[in-house]
């Protein structure tokens, strides 16, 4: 699948059952309620996936499971994350062959590579594939923050067509597209900002929380999409306690599955060290979600 990349792409969770195994018939019911729900592509195998705690076998069969499911009817941009380059160029060829239309890729963890080490990292993961390349901007996970400046020579490399801008910072959105025109297209990654970001230009929204919320991401994008700012403004007030909530709890993961569950569809606990949240957070949230 060739297409562009443009609207709401969930950040898929990885559903657990209670021992903290992959429960992959919650992942294909997953898989079908956010398409259902209207969703334009899926990101599985993100931070909100707990990439980071799956084994490569686990990573190859979660990949697979959600391309099988999808069954061509809409992109997947499969996360590659890793600590190191050999171990990402491996993971993005295996995204290729198994059939995904795009990686999603963030600097390498822990280690913080510098400006030009960045460079070479993301062109050795360029030239390995023939895929388009989402970079994933979050230096609050990452360590390394990517600045508009180092995004406009990263979008020379022939792949590299999207970044998912997760600062916050809406200044950078405008920056980026001023710099890169349409080299480079901007995916929103923090809910907060998110009519801000349309407004700059923005085509997309990599959204965690659309795992709970899907049809209201949907109709929120269709309504910025559109020009119904009014109509969009309005829904976005109405959703964005449960983004602030969520976002602001240094939980969001932990938090996004609580969510599934309360809107009743399960997706078990998160993978450990972090812990299914206590009960006054999770009636927080069960309070926001109904209101």
């Amino acid at each position: 699948m060739t297409a562009d990349f443009r609207g709401v792409y969930p950040a898929m969770l990885t559903p657990m059952t209670a021992s903290e195994d992959i429960d992959f018939a919650r992942l294909e019911a997953l898989v079908e309620y956010l398409i259902v729900s209207g969703v334009h592509g899926l990101i599985p195998l993100g931070s909100t996936g707990e990439f980071y705690a799956l084994t490569s076998q686990e990573r190859h069969d979660v990949l697979q499971t959600v391309i099988a499911a999808t069954a061509g009817r809409v992109p997947v941009v499969a996360g590659v994350n890793a600590g190191s380059t050999r171990e990402v160029v491996a993971y993005s060829r295996q995204a290729e062959a198994l059939g995904a239309a795009g990686v999603m890729v963030a600097p390498p963890y822990y280690s913080l590579p510098r400006p030009d080490e960045l460079l070479e990292h993301m062109r050795l993961v360029d030239r390995a594939i023939g895929i388009p390349i989402l970079l994933y901007n979050y230096p609050g996970r990452a360590g390394v923050d990517m600045k508009p400046d180092q995004l406009e020579r990263l979008a020379e490399l022939k792949n590299v067509r999207y970044v998912k801008e997760s600062t916050g910072e809406t200044a950078r959105i405008s920056e980026i597209i001023r710099r890169c025109g349409d080299r480079l297209k901007v995916f929103c990654g923090c809910d907060t900002v998110v009519l801000e970001s349309f407004v700059l230009g923005a085509v997309g929204w990599v959204a965690g929380i659309a795992n709970v919320l899907a049809p209201e991401h949907v109709q929120l994008f269709d309504l910025m999409a559109s020009g119904d700012f009014k109509s969009a403004r309005a829904l976005f007030f109405k959703l964005e306690p449960v983004f602030s909530y969520i976002e602001g709890s240094g939980k969001f993961t932990q938090l996004v599955k609580a969510g599934c569950g309360l809107v009743g569809r399960d997706a078990g606990p998160p993978r450990r060290p972090i812990l299914v949240p206590g009960e006054a957070e999770l009636q927080s949230l069960k309070r926001l979600l109904t209101q």
